[in-house]
């Protein structure tokens, strides 16, 4: 569990704001999330192709727009 500790001088709005950095940087809004519904092995796999895909397509793209800048 993300604790924060209301510093001398802290306004509520600013304690707020680290509390949600913080549990952000520990993912357990993503966790919760990702465990809401049960997926079971095949569809995490197909999930996994899919966005192993979309990375290799955006990382093609990127090194195509970096070639023309300087050809």
């Amino acid at each position: 569990m993300a604790r924060v500790i209301l510093r001398s001088g802290e306004s509520q709005a600013s304690l707020l704001r680290r509390f949600r950095k913080k549990v952000q940087r520990s993912r357990i809004l993503s966790e919760a999330r990702r465990k809401r519904h049960f997926i079971s092995d095949s569809e995490k796999r197909r999930i996994a192709r899919r966005k192993a895909i979309r990375r290799e397509r955006r990382r093609l793209a990127k090194l195509r727009r970096g070639r023309r800048r300087y050809a």
